[in-house]
């Protein structure tokens, strides 16, 4: 695995995570089927007991549509004073697309931001990792100043309009390969939206590494398994046909999940390790992708860092993904505890599977 300079520096960035609502109001809405007591349905603190979350960010009438979106990456702009006419890529980040094909998105959100046409979009399909998947990205076309927005809306995907869980995520779901547990991806998956400005600075001394793990793991053979599993809706199981909507949802492979999450972040510190010794000393925050409670806690007890140096909110907030990172240095920011060419650090694993990481200063 290949550490690269990455000479940029973080010019702004913005989040919004919506509405924060306690487990017990979402588990109301949700009405989660108690499979051991059918008629019944799960309370707040049984879905805190099994997925470790205590409240999430849930807002599907915040995340409508793309303006709350666009609001994010207007504001990373303003941090950076840039308009959009100084924007030369932009690179956008989701699981949860308002509109499927052609990458809609991506021209919509564009098109609202006035960028200019001669910049072309790049969208990415990506989950938890999207963030180092798009850094790579940025770092490959070696564009001057790029615009990083990520979004996840799970509510809009999972609930209806009376906040209840879809059919296919609430019932005993026979078709998909995960239909079992379906629930338990709304009840951890969030809603929030961030947007990151990346400048090109030759003096930066930055790196990202990125892998996919397909065709090798460490040590170990390649993965295919994808990790999060929605096998429906395109060409291999069209719309309207028998089983799509059941396959329409995202299941997780929660064991090689845990197992993935652990080695691929320690992966991660290997390779930076190896390519600065003692990085965790130099940087000032360590962003991990708050997959869970139990898994970021983990982590960190096992690389040793405070919570201090690698602050959680997966407890309070759910996992929102891509957003997850981005809104964890939003936060500092917002409250001056990172000041000007001090340099984070961004670890995160996700679907695919993916995982990478980048060292980078804040000006």
């Amino acid at each position: 695995m290949q550490v690269r300079p990455f000479p940029y520096e973080i010019g702004g960035a913005r989040a919004d995570l919506g509405t924060v609502v306690d487990i017990d109001s979402w588990a109301r809405q949700a009405r989660v089927p108690d499979r051991r007591k059918p008629g019944e349905h799960l309370a707040g603190d049984t879905i805190t007991r099994m997925l470790g979350v205590e409240s999430k960010a849930w807002d599907p009438d915040r995340f409508a549509d793309l303006e709350t979106v666009a609001g994010v990456a207007r504001g990373a702009l303003a941090d950076a004073r840039l308009d959009p006419a100084d924007v030369t890529g932009v690179v956008l980040v989701t699981c949860t697309p308002y509109e499927v094909m052609l990458d809609q998105d991506a021209f919509a959100l564009l098109r609202v931001l006035g960028i200019p046409d001669h910049v072309p979009p790049v969208q990415l399909g990506a989950g938890c990792a999207g963030l180092a998947r798009a850094a790579a990205v940025v770092a490959a076309t070696g564009t001057e100043r790029a615009l990083v927005v990520a979004y996840n809306v799970t509510s809009r995907i999972s609930t209806g309009p009376d906040g209840a869980l879809l059919p296919h995520y609430a019932d005993i779901n026979t078709v998909h390969p995960y239909g079992k547990n379906l629930w338990a991806s709304p009840a951890l998956f969030s809603d929030g939206a961030a947007a990151l400005v990346l400048r090109r600075d030759e003096e930066s001394e930055g790196l990202v590494l990125y892998s996919r793990d397909s065709q090798s793991f460490g040590t170990e053979p390649g993965l295919a398994d994808p990790l999060i599993h929605f096998p429906g809706g395109g060409s291999r199981h069209p719309a309207g046909s028998p089983g799509s909507c059941e396959l329409s949802g995202y299941g997780m492979n929660s064991p090689e999940i845990r197992r993935y999450y652990s080695r691929g972040m320690t992966l991660n510190h290997e390779a930076l390790e190896e390519a600065r010794p003692g990085y965790l000393k130099e940087v000032t925050r360590l962003y991990t992708h708050q997959a869970s409670p139990l898994l970021v806690d983990a982590f960190r007890e096992e690389m040793g860092v405070s919570a201090e140096q690698a602050p959680a909110h997966v407890r309070t907030i759910g996992n929102t993904a891509a957003v997850s990172t981005i809104a964890l240095l939003h936060a500092d920011l917002a409250a001056e505890t990172i000041v000007p060419q001090e340099e984070v650090c961004f670890s995160v694993v996700g679907s695919g599977p993916e995982r990478g990481a980048l060292i980078v200063p804040v000006s």
